[in-house]
């Protein structure tokens, strides 16, 4: 049957993920992108790092040279042009130092997804790499979304509850990002996550925990959620609050996946989960 013709469409909003790409599928850059079609808006990458990566965990991972990984971004923002941006695994200094030199300046919001560690706990950040996160990265982000282990590695800060949460997003927000999400996903009890601007600029987002183990790309893909509703005019609390709706769906229609943990279900809204 022949489609109806529609004549010229209007290009959806543009968000760019500047990340790792994972073999399996749950995580990286295929979540970003999954994330962002579930969402209404285009996606595009600039790959960073190749893993060899499955349900059971990362089995090696290989840094882009830093000119791909700069030819990758000036050929979509210069052409295409972006509307968001969200990085996630940067791997090294070099990548970190790379990537926050083309963001400086961009006239457009930037999602940091400070990734240390994958789901199974393989380091994805070289130790070394820390301190350029949070010299160079975080002082260019609109919005930081750490987890409790990522907070801790750039300030120091073990978070045992929800009460030591306001502590962390404090001192992560004196690292310069304009605004910070801690995520408390790992602590027990609801899945509470605290989103903080300054004085005045403190909003809780909770939501009930699903008993389901597979959840392998969860940060991803809020990260992208967040940088795709930032990319249709959502202001920071909106898009966190829409990112941590569909995040939560997400989840709770995580499917299995290989011998490990299986990845949260992108398309849970299109299947009518």
């Amino acid at each position: 049957m022949a489609l109806p013709s529609r004549g010229p469409v209007a290009a959806p909003p543009r968000v760019l993920t500047v990340a790792g790409s994972d073999s399996g599928g749950g995580a990286g850059i295929q979540a970003d992108l999954k994330a962002m079609l579930a969402l209404g808006v285009h996606g595009m990458s600039v790959i960073t790092a190749v893993t060899a990566q499955n349900s059971l965990g990362v089995q090696g991972y290989w840094e882009l040279p830093a000119e791909a990984v700069r030819a990758q971004f000036r050929s979509v923002v210069d052409d295409i042009g972006v509307q968001a941006v969200k990085t996630g695994m940067l791997a090294s200094i070099e990548l970190v130092e790379t990537v926050s030199d083309l963001l400086t300046g961009l006239d457009a919001p930037v999602v940091v997804d400070p990734v240390g560690v994958s789901k199974h706990g393989d380091a994805l950040l070289a130790a070394e790499a820390v301190a350029t996160v949070r010299e160079r990265l975080l002082p260019v982000a609109t919005v930081a979304t750490p987890n409790l282990h990522e907070v801790a590695q750039l300030t120091g800060i073990t978070v045992l509850g929800q009460d030591d949460m306001a502590d962390a997003a404090r001192a992560l927000l004196d690292l310069g990002p304009r605004w910070v999400l801690v995520k408390g996903g790992h602590l027990e009890g609801e899945a509470a996550d605290l989103l903080y601007g300054g004085p005045g600029e403190e909003h809780w987002f909770r939501a009930a925990r699903y008993d389901n183990r597979h959840t392998h790309g969860t940060g991803c893909t809020l990260a992208s959620a967040i940088a795709a509703e930032l990319a249709k005019g959502q202001d920071v609390p909106g898009a966190v609050a829409a990112a941590k709706e569909y995040v939560t769906g997400a989840i709770a229609a995580g499917f299995a996946l290989g011998a490990g943990i299986g990845p949260v279900d992108h398309g849970w809204r299109l299947r009518g989960a």
